[in-house]
């Protein structure tokens, strides 16, 4: 194998990972799929590239543990934005490249590496990539009815067709044709046309990139990663573990379609609103298995029988009937249903879609037999599963076994007698029967012929040799009932695989279904409203999902309304003033709204939006040793490049990570470019000067967090309010320390050097007013005294008209640059410096007209020419009313 497969030894999980697809083999015979864990699914995929410049990437995914294949194609740009993001959703176990790509370290190779360092890659030789061995494959493995369809889609994605081939041939990773992988390390094969394969296009869901989920804590919280304090957790009221992954694979990638989320508002509302209904449902969904994977352990067959496989056989047969028969409940809960997608539902569900898989359950296995969790209910479970009559000599096997039982109990009984104890007859997988009694009821030490003796707490268990002997006489009969049994049982299962394609649409309607009516029990539970979806973002009322649950009354809601004319919003406020939850809680609705919940809101409308990011520091970027400021302007980067009119962007307090007046210059930059894009923003910061100088900017509105402070008392009052214009308190830093248990002397330290800091900018401001008044006063006297040169000199006609004219205009914009605080020109200061500067513009202009056929010639020699008693000299004041005469 090592002529096919390479691996990158570098990485550090390389060793942890390659014992959790051996983990399947385990001879341990309980099933384990009723308690099934989102983060224990093994999912294996591969990756390949076309070359140019906008890279296409294809990728194929598999999931071992519920049967599914999904493909993409991704046409991606440099930074591989997407690709990453779907990465990100599936979070494959080992993901296999073309071995020249990964020897090369190509750009795609080095961003997965760096956005995912604990992946582990492989890679295979570039032959093995064949889209022609991926349609053979397909045809053996897929959906007969399905076949047609997955064709096509191959046919037109090359790329990910060759990762579907690639997958086959690699013995660590797997995909359509699973036959290698399975073969070579699970000793397994797949069961023909038992595959999902789907083909999931590029479009069609919302992108969220993996900063923006960790920030927003989509999936896990941020400070306790076992805690339910986060969008998953909130929202993850499903009652089987189908409708929990499906919850959380559409937080991650919400769909962009409006029919899709649409039919979804209807569903929820229908439920929401028919009671019995929905309790019936409720009810109905909490006898599910986790039947993804019981249809996928029936779908691989093991390449070498073994005892135990016969044994998780019988097991998998007895979830299935559990399955089968919850199926029924669920279509008669839906018998009223109206909206489109109940109604697709319930026909899914429909008896005639799994009355032949049913029938020939009830054909072979007893009538009574139920799926059973305890040790040994399941030993009993598969020893009378089929039913008797089946096999004469099964029956005979069956009561020995039931023989050798009672023997132990009788034998248990005796001792109890002799040595005049209470003794319990115990059961466990590792060592099948033992004794157990209390330690208090023993006065001395155990008699000799208790052997294995263990000491728990206040219980004492042990063992005798008849015991031991008696348990290897019931294993013994119970193998020979599992042995005979097999027959019958692989008999039912060849039946049951034809009908493998209908039964997992079930279990898909039975996902949908449960995370409706979770959407649902939220809208029971929280005043929730029904969103829709229009051009603007509107809200009224909102709140942020997380921080409601937990503060409940005490949640002061806000109001948000975007449109292209206000798409670009300046959040200001204190610290502490609600900046965060007030954009976090535009963010999480926004993707409540897409995956068809409904939003805690009075009411709500929103955008289809195709990608979201989120720019706010997190725990992971201060533990990964990234400094403040280099992990802004990396995230900033990446939404740069891109952000596009679709986008939903919150950015909380970027800039502070380097000096105020750097930070101030790079927010201005950014919010330009942010602004340009057209995309809608939240931009929170602490810079006051960004809100104003971003304020006459089309698109760019100012608001600020509202906060009651009294600098009599000292007091700061939060009032998490929303409010149009940008922060006016000054000082509330200080009043914010005064709060908090500040030594005195440093605060009023702190405060005489804010109050001295804050004069010096005052004086500097009103300097610059009196400077800046000064320069127009100079301006409009200079006007005059040109006007009066005009008005006494010697030209007159069209050379006056176009003489006054640029006159005119040379004015308009000096006045303009002064009202904008430029300092233009020496013009400014021309008639204050002595008279220096009064020919400044005559003879300027008449310098730029000496090609227009001497135009301004006589403009040039009345300047020079003219005798300073014809002009009066007169005060400012009655100068500017002459100006004005004139």
């Amino acid at each position: 194998m090592s002529s096919i497969l390479t691996t990158n030894d570098n990485s550090p999980s390389r060793r942890r990972a390659r014992p959790r697809f051996s983990q399947r083999l385990c001879t341990d015979t309980r099933p384990t799929t009723s308690g099934t864990d989102i983060a224990s699914q093994e999912v294996v995929g591969a990756i390949s590239e076309s070359r140019g410049i906008s890279p296409t990437v294809g990728l194929a995914f598999v999931n071992l543990s519920t049967s599914e294949a999904v493909l993409c194609q991704i046409c991606d740009s440099n930074s591989y934005a997407r690709t990453i993001n779907k990465l990100a959703v599936f979070e494959p176990t080992e993901l296999l490249f073309m071995n020249t790509a990964s020897a090369r370290q190509t750009m795609l190779y080095d961003t997965i590496q760096n956005n995912i360092p604990d992946l582990i890659i492989s890679s295979i030789d570039r032959r093995y990539w064949s889209d022609r061995a991926s349609q053979e494959y397909v045809d053996k493995l897929a959906f007969p009815e399905e076949l047609e369809s997955i064709r096509g889609s191959l046919e037109s994605h090359y790329f990910a067709a060759c990762c579907l081939a690639a997958l086959n041939y690699i013995p660590t990773l797997f995909f359509d044709g699973v036959l290698k992988y399975i073969e070579l390390q699970l000793d397994m094969t797949f069961t023909f046309h038992s595959l999902r394969i789907k083909f999931e296009a590029s479009q069609g869901s919302m992108m969220i990139d993996l900063s923006t989920a960790a920030s927003l804590e989509l999936i896990q919280n941020l400070q306790k990663a076992k805690s339910r304090d986060c969008l998953f957790g909130l929202l993850n009221e499903t009652q089987t573990p189908m409708g929990s992954r499906l919850l959380r694979t559409n937080i991650l990638q919400p769909p962009t379609e409006q029919e899709k989320i649409a039919a979804r508002y209807d569903a929820v509302e229908e439920l929401s609103t028919k009671e019995d209904m929905f309790y019936a449902i409720r009810e109905a969904l909490k006898n599910f298995i986790d039947a993804d994977k019981v249809l996928t352990s029936i779908a691989l067959n093991p390449v070498r029988l073994s005892i135990a496989h016969v044994e998780q056989s019988v097991n998998h047969v007895v979830m299935l009937k559990s399955y089968v028969y919850s199926i029924l409940p669920i279509y008669e809960a839906l018998a009223g249903a109206n909206s489109t997608l109940l109604i697709k539902i319930k026909d899914a569900c429909a008896t005639g879609n799994y009355e032949l898989i049913k029938n020939a359950i009830d054909e072979t296995l007893n009538d009574d037999v139920v799926y059973q969790r305890k040790p040994l209910d399941l030993r009993n479970q598969r020893t009378y599963a089929v039913k008797t009559g089946v096999n004469s000599l099964l029956d005979v096997a069956r009561q020995a076994y039931k023989e050798s039982n009672a023997d132990a109990a009788e034998l248990v009984s005796v001792l109890s007698e002799r040595h005049n104890l209470t003794l319990e007859l115990k059961y466990d997988t590792a060592r099948s029967y033992y004794i157990s009694l209390s330690a208090f009821e023993l006065e001395g030490a155990l008699p000799d012929e208790f052997i294995n003796v263990i000491k728990r707490r206040d219980r004492i268990e042990c063992q005798t040799l008849d015991l031991v002997k008696l348990n290897q006489r019931i294993a013994d009969s119970h193998h020979e009932v599992i042995s005979m049994s097999d027959q019958a049982v692989q008999e039912l299962l060849e039946k049951i695989c034809e009908g493998v394609p209908s039964l997992f649409r079930i279990s898909e309607a039975i996902a949908t279904l449960d995370m409706l009516s979770a959407f649902a029990h939220l809208v029971t539970i929280q005043e929730y409203v029904r969103p829709e979806i229009t051009d603007v973002l509107a809200i009224k009322s909102g709140r942020h999902p997380l921080h409601e649950k937990i503060l409940k009354d005490k949640f002061v809601p806000n109001d948000t309304y975007a449109s292209q004319q206000s798409r670009f919003q300046i959040i200001t406020g204190c610290n502490m003033s609600g900046k965060s939850t007030y954009i976090r809680s535009i963010a999480l609705t926004a993707i409540m709204a897409h995956i068809g919940c409904f939003v805690p809101a009075d009411y709500a409308s929103f955008p289809i939006i195709h990608q979201l990011f989120a720019r706010a520091a997190t725990v992971d970027e201060i533990n990964a040793s990234v400094s403040t400021f280099a992990g802004e302007m990396r995230e900033i980067s990446y939404i740069l490049r891109n952000v596009d009119g679709r986008s939903l962007i919150i950015v909380d307090e970027l800039g502070r990570g380097t000096s105020t007046t750097d930070g101030l210059a790079i927010a201005i930059a950014i919010a330009e470019a942010l602004v340009d894009s057209h995309a809608f923003v939240w931009f929170a910061t602490h810079f006051r000067d960004l809100a104003c100088i971003m304020a006459e900017r089309s698109g760019v509105i100012n608001l600020s967090l509202a906060v009651k402070l009294s600098h009599e008392s000292s007091k700061m009052t939060m009032l998490y309010k929303i409010q149009e214009g940008h922060v006016q308190e000054k000082f509330y830093g200080l009043a914010l320390a005064k709060v908090l248990p500040f030594p005195p002397q440093v605060l009023e330290v702190a405060q005489q050097v804010s109050t001295h800091l804050y004069r010096i900018a005052e004086d500097r401001a009103i300097s610059s007013k009196v400077l800046g008044a000064s320069r127009k006063r100079n301006l409009v006297l200079q006007l005059r005294e040109q006007l009066l040169q005009a008005h006494n000199g010697n030209i007159d006609g069209e050379d006056l008209r176009q003489w006054l004219k640029r006159l005119q205009d040379d004015f308009a914009v000096r006045m303009a640059a002064l009202e904008a605080g430029d300092d233009m020109s020496p013009v400014e200061d021309g008639v204050l410096d002595d008279g220096k500067n009064e020919e400044h513009f005559t003879v300027g202009q008449a310098q730029d007209a000496k090609s227009d056929k001497d135009s301004f010639e006589p403009v040039e020699e009345f300047d020079r020419t003219m005798p300073a008693e014809s002009v009066d000299l007169v005060s400012q004041e009655d100068a500017e009313e002459q100006m004005w005469d004139i």
